[in-house]
């Protein structure tokens, strides 16, 4: 089969690789109809995350048709059903998975040694996310197999289409996750810090969550005016001050909650000071990741405020001022998204209309275009915000 193979940093080709067999009773395989490109990919495209061999298969957001099931996993699948494929493999058995905490799954990382090593503790398996959480395939390819597939399928409607579902998978709840962490009130300013795909689910989901007011924050003019359309206030990092405009917006007191949707490849204008310095600390491996997102919304966001985090972060940061945030009372939640505890709930509201994460699509290309498409997404070129291939 063709799959996108990670061959090194800025190096993925699409190559001829064995097809996926059963391994185990609860497997299914399924032929890709569907898959997509998504914004924490570039961190390994950029190997800034550690862990990935050549030879590995990316993508973690896929969807397609059910070809083959094990013996077990027929209890739950059958040939032909269309199903998404959540990025967080989970084996809805264990503690963590009884408890709704998906990603935390205790079973499904089978690299445990690793992950507890790096981690303090075992994390759930990922498709296609380096060896730290489970060296497991991606579904940039024509077919996958999708281990603990009994439990790892969300089933498609057959009135929905591809684009309207594939989301389910990873952006749509990572986004709904981002916001429904911040207990948002009636009465609530919800600052959004990237308006890539997430910030663009994070910015509808908080409208559809009761937010008074969204501020959606980015540099790139198609991205904001994306958040625009869908009722936001934009500014532009480039362009002026975030501290200053999310003052002036909320009269000084700042917002109530902010959402980190940029994670650890923050960029940020020249004129700031830790522009340089993060970057060249990432380069020295002085630390993994640049928190400027991170720094900036501990100092603007309201005393007793929320701090969401659904951007990726790798490993160390440096020098962030947890000292202002213990005095200011803020509240952090973040972690990687427990993408079936809302998958219910999120199907109801696309087939009722109430979203349609389809419109953050700009491209749909075939797979074997994806390693240029990279290129593109990375480069932000041709108004590129969210790729989808076709195998």
């Amino acid at each position: 089969m063709k799959a996108l193979v990670w061959h090194g940093k800025q190096d993925i080709r699409c190559d001829r690789v064995s097809d996926p067999e059963i391994e185990d009773p609860r497997d299914a395989i399924i032929k890709v109809t569907s898959c997509a490109i998504c914004g924490s990919d570039l961190h390994l495209f950029h190997n800034l995350i550690p862990a990935m061999l050549p030879g590995d298969i990316m993508g973690h957001e896929m969807m397609g048709e059910v070809v083959e099931v094990g013996s077990t996993a027929k209890n739950a699948l059958r040939k032909g059903d269309r199903i998404v494929v959540p990025f967080t493999i989970i084996c809805g058995e264990c503690d963590q998975c009884k408890r709704g905490n998906f990603s935390v799954c205790e079973r499904t990382n089978r690299k445990k040694a690793l992950a507890d090593k790096v981690f303090g503790h075992t994390t759930a398996g990922l498709f296609g996310y380096t060896h730290l959480t489970g060296g497991y395939p991606g579904g940039q390819a024509e077919y996958l197999r999708v281990p603990f597939a009994d439990a790892t399928h969300i089933k498609v409607p057959p009135q929905l289409s591809d684009e309207q579902a594939l989301f389910l998978g990873d952006i749509l709840p990572t986004g709904w996750q981002a916001a429904a962490q911040c207990d948002i009130a009636p009465t609530d300013i919800v600052a959004i810090w990237g308006c890539g795909p997430v910030g663009q689910m994070a910015i509808r989901s908080a409208m559809l969550l009761g937010a008074r007011t969204v501020v959606a924050i980015d540099h790139l003019p198609e991205r904001l005016s994306m958040a625009e359309a869908a009722g936001a206030i934009t500014i532009d990092f480039m362009q002026d001050s975030v501290v200053g405009r999310l003052n002036d917006l909320t009269d000084g007191k700042g917002p109530d909650k902010c959402i980190d949707a940029v994670g650890l490849e923050a960029h940020v204008s020249p004129a700031q000071p830790d522009s340089v310095l993060d970057r060249a600390k990432q380069m020295l491996m002085l630390e993994n990741d640049r928190p400027h997102v991170l720094r900036e919304m501990i100092y603007v966001c309201r005393p007793a405020g929320v701090i969401s985090v659904p951007g990726v972060y790798s490993g160390l940061v440096d020098k962030l001022p947890l000292g202002m945030a213990m005095n200011k009372g803020l509240t952090f939640r973040m972690g990687q998204t427990h993408v079936n505890r809302w998958t219910d709930d999120l199907l109801r509201r696309i087939e009722e209309g109430q979203i349609d994460p389809s419109f953050v699509i700009t491209h749909t290309v075939r797979l074997e275009d994806g390693p240029e498409m990279y290129r593109v997404f990375r480069d932000k070129q041709d108004s590129c915000i969210k790729v989808v291939l076709k195998p």
